[in-house]
């Protein structure tokens, strides 16, 4: 089983592959968006603030991809914004996606991998770059293999949508699929976001113009996400459990059904350990902490402790009927996982 990491500049210093290099042998790809550039995630090498930039980010950035390649990784180029404007379709942004795959090819040799959610991004890169791989991104929400067809003429291979993903019968049936048509399927097994939010179109398009949203003068006290608008009321935190994470205990339940796994670790503060854990298939501690977004701040004192879940927890949930009204179960674990640190060294 092997991981694809997202990268990141960490604020400790320490160069991205270093981190990479204590885990080579699991980790087969670095995805990382391009600087400046929106993405499903706030743009790399921006300061936030009327649109402040970090202009060594892309110095080290090129420094960091051409030791990537050294090590062996493969390297994902991510176009994944949920909007591109009225440049959505235009010769300006197919130049623009060319002139970046072309200066790093200079750099470290092409991307292997493209992942976008956009069809004219990924036309472009078939078009002119065919050796690329190209991905549907996971914010295309691609759970159906009707919908791996329809996309099939674009994509080499697909991200299933998360909300799905706990079931590995249901991920089982789309990679058999795949395998039969020559693509892959891969998995976010990190995400914090709440299973079928309905807040996700509108947060994703608000982080692809979070460089616009800065220069303006916002609504104040207004929380644009569903998620932390839910979390402020603590007797939702069950909600957590409903969502789409696996752990790394129940990771080994997908082994064959997935081509790659995704770790969300681009804005993670520690992902050392989100990749420790995983890799090594255990972890003690609060589960919240290893998710993206991390919501172990709103839940405080109180955490999940991920060595207390029940041994049937994922197979309850893999044949879960959503029937939350009557059935109970969620309630019933976080009885038993939930703690506060005020109690820790008294346990």
């Amino acid at each position: 089983m092997n991981f694809a990491i997202g990268y990141q500049q960490p604020e400790n210093g320490q160069p991205f592959p270093e981190i990479v290099a204590d885990y080579r042998e699991r980790i087969e790809e670095v995805y990382f968006p391009w600087v400046g550039a929106a993405s499903g995630r706030v743009a790399l090498g921006t300061g936030g603030g009327n649109g402040g930039r970090d202009w060594q980010a892309q110095a080290i950035l090129e420094r960091d991809l051409a030791e990537l390649r050294r090590q062996g990784i493969k390297l994902d180029l991510l176009f994944n914004a949920n909007c591109y404007g009225a440049a959505a379709l235009s010769e300006a942004l197919g130049n623009e996606i060319g002139s970046i795959i072309d200066h790093i090819g200079g750099v470290c040799g092409l991307p292997d991998v493209v992942t976008t959610t956009s069809l004219t991004i990924a036309h472009v890169v078939k078009t002119h770059f065919p050796g690329i791989e190209t991905r549907a991104s996971v914010n295309m929400r691609i759970g159906t293999i009707q919908a791996m067809d329809y996309a099939g003429a674009w994509f080499d291979s697909y991200y299933l949508q998360r909300d799905l993903q706990r079931d590995p019968d249901y991920v089982g049936k789309m990679h058999d699929w795949c395998l039969a048509h020559d693509k892959k399927l891969c998995l976010l097994v990190n995400s914090g976001c709440l299973r079928f939010c309905p807040g996700q179109i509108y947060h994703d398009n608000l982080v692809a113009h979070d460089a616009e949203i800065d220069t303006r003068r916002n609504i104040p006290g207004f929380n644009p996400h569903v998620c932390w608008n839910l979390y402020r009321d603590h007797d939702r935190l069950v909600e957590f459990l409903k969502a789409t994470w696996i752990r790394p205990e129940d990771l080994s339940s997908y082994e064959g059904l997935a081509d790659l796994f995704k770790l969300a670790t681009r804005q993670h503060t520690h992902p050392r350990m989100v990749i420790e854990a995983y890799v090594s298939g255990h972890y003690r501690g609060d589960l919240l902490n290893l998710m993206e977004p991390c919501f172990a701040p709103a839940m405080a004192p109180r955490y999940l402790e991920n060595s207390a879940f029940p041994d049937d927890w994922a197979k309850r949930m893999a044949r879960c009927d959503d029937d939350c009204d009557t059935c109970g179960y969620c309630n019933d674990v976080l009885k038993m996982v939930v703690k506060t640190y005020e109690n820790i060294e008294r346990e």
